[in-house]
């Protein structure tokens, strides 16, 4: 019984020492403890009632994909039976690729950008995003999610306004790029500030069964979001062939950049009302009271105080139906709780000390380190395969070398398309369905390991494979990626860390992996310059130390626990009761 292994650890000179007072606190405490860890808990009822049910974790409820709609899928038009969901950040940070191409003809009469400022402009918003990821994700943490949400779009609407205001026209054309590079990196704080924003709010409020399925929902839309900037660019040009092939007018595809842009604006518009009037998280506001605990009653109160916030979540979200007065009760009180202002904010510790000294202990920093190193890792090779996409495009022969303007953008285009369909899409959903069985840790490193072999052949054989084997080839590389550590990557570091902690840690592990992007950038970049370009060399050189990466990789996955099923609030909770007990049987008698 839990009851005698607490105390037990406790000493009797402590007890016998105590006040009446601090006795009854102890007992309070002892008596909650219990109650919580040997009578069948609601989580436990929650659970069982769902699998009896033989409802799968990665159907929703009505709630739950309303949720997404919000924080993962930003966008979500709801007609009587249908909904449309759709990833803007991820269309707003692909989308540069056709966008510069399309420089090239309004700006440069078709030939190349300059290649200093061409890496400008698509790495702005990896820069920016770093700093969004580091800033909203300390915010989060530190004010509160409702404080903060909603900035992160407030900032990407505005980005992406100023960079539709380009005056292609008046300024030279290497001005021009240099003030879209300067609103990308703005735009890319932004874009950054919503990969823990999202994150997080998110998995507050997710059941433990559904959490991991519900953030794979939300990065999946990643795919959509590429998927849809391809599209739209497709659709636009051939709204703009007569003008451009038949009259042909190169200059206007000015207008079709612009358009391709300014698409993503209106999802953004669609959810920034709801995010901004988005409430507390009831676990996170239970995970402060946690935090300011200074006694055991208060520890044990505020342990019970998580649990009751998740049951109140899951009746929220349509989990679970209330079959008491007290489950309603639950509901409502937390509901009142959820639209008051937290007052955590001003009675509370110093954050980041605070996260310092969690974080000073191995067992929390090796989790840090290693979602911060797989992520780093996992961008450093898959941005690197998308930098060097055209090597790919050539290779299935969409690299849109011949015809006219308006032909060679629609070519790349398409080529684009196909890449997004063929692995991307098929990935990411296939991690949505299987998640929650095979597991956060086992999809990782079955990812790795695959996409590792997938970049060993194309890099060994890369000019012997023909056109159907190298597509077969890079579409298998590509559906690893994202049924692999594209996908874990950004739940791990939602659902290893407490509450308190949360946001902070998915930040600083989502800004690790955009260093990766960046670094990718420079190194391919410079790779290039020495090697050249053509597909035999650049391709076939650029791959090798990308399959090393990816193998390198899995020692750092193996720092990682599997978080299925995981509640990090209760393992902080029994984690700060017996340092207390220590540290409280270390005092002299």
């Amino acid at each position: 019984m839990l009851w005698h292994t607490t105390t037990k650890s406790t000493s009797p000179s402590l007890i016998t020492n105590c006040s009446e007072r601090d006795l009854a606190s102890i007992v309070s405490w002892l008596t909650m403890v219990e109650e919580v860890h040997s009578a069948p808990s609601r989580r436990s009822d929650l659970a069982e009632y769902e699998h009896s049910e033989g409802r799968p974790a990665f159907v929703l409820t009505r709630s739950e994909v309303k949720l997404l709609g919000i924080a993962g899928v930003r966008v979500q038009f709801f007609d009587d039976d249908q909904e449309s969901l759709f990833d803007f950040t991820a269309y707003d940070l692909f989308v540069i690729n056709p966008v510069a191409t399309m420089l090239q003809y309004r700006l440069y009469g078709g030939h190349s950008l300059p290649a200093n400022l061409e890496g400008f402009v698509k790495a702005g918003a990896n820069i920016g995003s770093v700093i969004g990821q580091f800033a909203f994700g300390y915010a989060a943490d530190a004010l509160g999610r409702k404080a903060v949400y909603g900035k992160e779009l407030m900032l990407i609407i505005l980005a992406t306004i100023l960079t539709l205001t380009t005056p292609t026209g008046t300024l030279s054309p290497d001005n021009c790029l240099i003030y879209l590079g300067v609103f990308r990196i703005l735009l890319g704080v932004g874009v950054g500030g919503d990969y823990p924003m999202s994150a997080s709010i998110t998995s507050d409020r997710a059941n433990l069964r559904k959490r991991g399925t519900m953030l794979a929902y939300i990065f999946s839309n990643q795919g959509w979001g590429s998927f849809m900037g391809s599209l739209m660019t497709i659709i636009v040009l051939a709204c703009y062939r007569h003008v451009m092939d038949v009259e042909g007018k190169t200059s206007k595809v000015d207008g079709v950049w612009r358009i391709v842009v300014g698409v993503s604006l209106v999802p953004a518009f669609a959810t920034l009302y709801q995010r901004l009037t988005l409430p507390e998280s009831t676990r996170f506001l239970a995970s402060q009271k946690l935090k300011n605990a200074n006694t055991y009653a208060e520890e044990g109160d505020a342990i019970a105080e998580i649990k009751r916030a998740q049951v109140a979540e899951d009746i929220k979200m349509g989990n679970i139906e209330p079959t008491s007065e007290d489950d309603k009760e639950v509901a409502s009180d937390t509901t009142t709780q959820d639209s008051e202002e937290p007052e955590f904010a001003v009675q509370k510790k110093a954050h980041f000390k605070d996260f310092l000294v969690y974080f000073s202990e191995w067992r929390h920093a090796k989790l840090l380190i290693g979602t911060c190193m797989t992520w780093f890792l996992l961008d450093v090779a898959f941005y690197g395969i998308n930098l060097n996409q055209n090597v790919v495009l050539q290779q299935i022969g969409y690299a849109g070398k011949t015809g006219t303007p308006w032909h060679r953008l629609f070519k790349v285009s398409t080529g684009n398309i196909i890449i997004t369909a063929l692995g991307f899409v098929p990935g990411y959903w296939v991690s949505v369905l299987t998640i929650e069985k095979l597991g956060r840790k086992w999809i990782q490193i079955q990812g790795f390991l695959l996409a590792a072999l997938f970049l060993a052949i194309l890099a060994g054989k890369f000019t012997e494979l023909g056109t159907a084997s190298f597509i077969v080839c890079f579409a298998l590389l590509q559906f690893f990626f994202n049924f692999g550590a594209n996908t874990t990557t950004y739940c791990y570091p939602a659902e290893v860390f407490p509450t308190r902690y949360r946001a902070t840690a998915h930040g600083i592990s989502a800004a690790a992996g955009k260093c990766g992007a960046i670094v990718s950038a420079l190194a391919f970049n410079t790779l290039s310059k020495k090697i050249g370009t053509p597909a035999s060399s650049s391709g076939a050189a650029s791959l090798v130390p990308l399959s090393a990466d990816h193998a390198l990789t899995l020692g750092f996955t193996l720092l990682l626990p599997e978080v299925k099923g995981r509640d990090p609030d209760v393992v902080l909770a029994e984690e700060i009761r017996e340092a207390r007990a220590k540290a409280a049987s270390r005092k002299p008698e």
